[in-house]
């Protein structure tokens, strides 16, 4: 009878049976079992890591939109002594904002002045829409719109230079990215007598605003080619009969040995990355400026304008 009793159930105290017992379900043992790896708390959507990331990409899709809609519109230069210097220059522009609550001082006027003789559309903007124009606000309540640039065609450049009446003098940019050294260049070309000057389609400064002060004016004068292969582009122009030079501090030849009285395309590079090797072995050769002191490298425009300067001596004396 013990036995069966076991098996159906206990007996209580007072000799009445006990019922089923109701188990858990297994609920307990499910609960107890691992859940995975605790989510990072920018995936929580209830923390604030997320909240601050789902900011923060918002805030870089912003910028990504407004560096869109820059490279496909007009550009600003902005800040008072940078506009008045662009406006000194001559360099084209379509308009300049003045924001209304300025406090005018010499460079507002001045900057007035310069845009009313030459044409320029003056017009009256708010702080908000100022602020549009520049990542950082430091507009000063002045920015001047600058038209996008217009390139030349490689062929185009390299035939007018060689339609001109003294012998091609070219400038070739590689891995150049600073649009203030582009600037540099391209003012050097224009003061030494040079025909224009080529640079890549892609990974290149380009004649941005920027570039437009730096010049000087220089931009509106000479010409600016963008070149979709600049390594094709220079076999091109080497097989029409030009010397394709490479600057670099390791070089073949000095600057005090070479002959730049003939048709010659200059090709700069970096001062950190020098010549891409497809365009070093292009070159026909490559010249290095004699330097004293322990100075090792000039910087990319700097370099340009002895060489240029140079060729132009040389050129002179030449009478070419």
């Amino acid at each position: 009878m013990a036995g069966n009793s076991k098996r159906k159930g206990a007996i209580r105290k007072d000799g009445s049976k006990k019922g089923q017992t109701v188990g858990s379900g297994g609920n307990r043992r499910r609960g107890l079992e691992a859940r995975g790896a605790t989510p990072k708390a920018v995936d929580r959507t209830y923390h604030a890591a997320h909240k601050k990331a789902k900011a923060n990409a918002k805030a870089v899709a912003g910028q990504r939109s407004a560096q869109r809609r820059k490279e496909e519109g007009p550009e600003y230069v902005v800040g008072r002594n940078p506009v008045v210097e662009c406006l000194r220059a001559g360099i084209p522009a379509t308009a300049l904002y003045v924001m209304t609550t300025i406090s005018a001082d010499d460079r507002v006027r001045e900057a007035i002045a310069l845009a009313g003789d030459m044409g320029i559309a003056i017009l009256e903007a708010g702080k908000l829409e100022l602020d549009r124009f520049t990542a950082n606000g430091l507009h000063q309540g002045l920015a001047l719109q600058v038209p996008e640039y217009k390139y030349t065609h490689p062929d185009d450049l390299l035939a007018d230079a060689l339609a001109a009446p003294n012998p091609p003098l070219l400038v070739a940019l590689d891995n150049i990215t600073d649009p203030r050294n582009l600037g540099a260049v391209i003012r050097s070309v224009a003061a030494f007598g040079g025909h224009g000057v080529l640079i890549p389609q892609r990974r290149s400064a380009s004649v941005t605003a920027v570039a437009w002060r730096t010049s000087a004016g220089a931009a509106a004068r000479l010409p600016v080619a963008q070149a979709p292969n600049l390594t094709r582009t220079l076999v091109d122009w080497a097989k029409a009969g030009c010397q394709i030079v490479g600057l670099d501090a390791g070089g073949d030849v000095t600057l005090d040995d070479y002959d730049g009285t003939g048709p010659v395309v200059v090709v700069v590079g970096s001062e950190g990355k020098g010549l891409s090797r497809l365009v070093r072995e292009t070159c026909d050769s490559v010249l290095s400026v004699p330097m004293a002191g322990d100075v090792e490298s000039l910087n990319a425009s700097v370099a340009a304008g002895v060489v240029l300067a140079e060729f132009a001596r040389q050129r002179r004396v030449a009478g070419v």
